[in-house]
């Protein structure tokens, strides 16, 4: 029925890392933003900085978002 086409199926904190990190972005070495919540709620909080950082990448969050910076070049905020 109608409620079926909002089901969410839950992911599996592998297949949430492989979409993450299969994106085009992150493949290209740019960023990647996901919801805090959907990370926190998938994967767990540490398991994702743990990934994060085996694959020498950074993450930062803000406003219920973190962003991954997909590469290992530093990351400086400019303002703020």
């Amino acid at each position: 029925g109608d409620l079926m086409k909002h089901a969410v199926i839950p992911l599996s904190p592998e297949i949430w890392f492989r979409h993450l990190f299969s994106a085009q972005a992150a493949l290209d070495g740019g960023v990647v933003r996901r919801k805090s919540r959907d990370m926190e709620r998938i994967v767990g909080r540490d398991a994702f900085i743990a990934e994060v950082q085996r694959r020498g990448f950074f993450a930062v969050e803000n406003a219920g978002q973190v962003v991954v910076f997909c590469n290992a070049e530093s990351v400086r905020v400019l303002a703020g």
